[in-house]
């Protein structure tokens, strides 16, 4: 199993959205970036688990865990010229663009927050963390996704 952490704007799709959705399942679509791409087409798996992190929110905080029940499939709303996330240049016969499906598994009780993250010793080599990353799909080790489990008091 691997772990991971992918951002997300709350005002575009939230934790709360993710619960909401139907069966508490929702595909994470329209990445646009050939690093978390290639993630998401060659390394997320079924099983893997989520630490859904909410981007461009006051304060940015990890605010739950969501696990991958569909592993990368072509993102078909790059074939649709109707939808924001079409690209012309991404073809269902060889497509350009992924997607996984994910599910609601735990919203924290109380968000945690990347100050709080940067206090901790365990957590200095997270992606996250490092000047300059921006990947809204980031791998993350068993040991700080367990750490962060931690700072939010919550059991899987």
């Amino acid at each position: 199993m691997n772990y991971w952490l992918f951002k997300t704007e709350p005002d575009v799709f939230s934790i709360d959205d993710l619960y909401n959705s139907p069966s508490k399942t929702a595909p994470w679509e329209g990445v646009r970036n050939y690093q978390a791409r290639n993630y998401l087409r060659d390394l997320v798996q079924k099983g893997d688990l989520v630490l859904f992190y909410h981007s461009r929110a006051n304060p940015l905080s990890v605010v739950g865990i969501a696990e991958v029940v569909k592993p990368g499939y072509p993102d078909h709303f790059a074939f649709d010229p109707s939808h924001k996330y079409f690209d012309s240049k991404s073809k269902v016969e060889s497509p350009t663009w992924y997607m996984v499906d994910i599910k609601f598994k735990k919203k924290f009780p109380t968000p945690v927050t990347t100050e709080e993250m940067k206090k901790h010793k365990p957590l200095k080599n997270m992606v996250l963390l490092k000047k300059g990353s921006r990947l809204s799909i980031q791998p993350v080790s068993a040991a700080e996704f367990q750490f962060i489990l931690g700072l939010a008091d919550v059991k899987l």
